[in-house]
């Protein structure tokens, strides 16, 4: 049988309904996964959600403290947005700093690449953030496109539980055709690939292959 290595992905949190109810899924399938947070969602209430995050195994990254769109900031303004997040992060995990950044809206520019040192990540998108979006079209999205070394981003924006019940869905059905999930920091270990690329690339992973 052909590996398949997958890293599901969360934009948005952290939340106390959504997030952990994403959580309580993954832990019902001994699944790890990686956040992508924003900033401005850490608050002394949702603070518990992101330490379980870790106790439990998965891994927190960085979504930028307001979520704008990056290519209207000048370097300053897009170095502000994530080192207040890597900070902020690091502090709730106790000492853990992101590794990868996710481009809000994944919008890009040269600047971008020339300002922030850390690795671009994108995944393989259902277009879950719109609620129009049927559990159906995102089970069956993930489903249908699913291979070895991919990143499958989805989202859990509070109230967004739709992908919740995709979820529970999604990860069965995969575990059938003999996935494996990691974290995104360890699906690139496990496939032996180096995400630090030079700025020059401009190199945002979506697949590791």
């Amino acid at each position: 049988m052909d590996k398949l290595r997958l890293s599901l992905t969360f934009d948005d949190g952290p939340n106390t309904t959504t997030s952990v109810q994403v959580l309580d899924v993954l832990a019902s399938h001994n699944v790890k996964a990686s956040f992508f947070l924003i900033g401005q969602n850490i608050t002394e209430k949702s603070r518990p959600v992101i330490e379980r995050q870790i106790r439990e195994g998965h891994s927190v990254e960085c979504h930028s403290w307001t979520h704008p769109e990056f290519p209207k900031l000048s370097a300053e303004q897009m170095t502000d947005e994530v080192r207040r997040t890597n900070a902020v992060i690091t502090e709730c995990t106790g000492g853990i700093a992101p590794v990868f950044f996710r481009p809000p809206f994944i919008a890009l520019n040269d600047l971008m690449f020339e300002t922030i040192r850390m690795p671009f990540i994108c995944g393989h998108g259902v277009e879950d953030w719109e609620e129009s979006a049927s559990v159906e079209h995102r089970v069956r999205g993930v489903l249908e496109n699913a291979h070895d070394g991919q990143i499958i981003l989805l989202h859990d924006t509070e109230g967004n539980g739709k992908t919740v019940l995709a979820l529970k869905e999604i990860i069965p059905a995969l575990k059938e055709r003999g996935a494996e999930f990691f974290t995104v920091r360890d699906l690139f270990r496990e496939c032996g690939v180096d995400p630090v690329r030079p700025a020059s690339e401009k190199k945002i992973w979506t697949d590791l292959f």
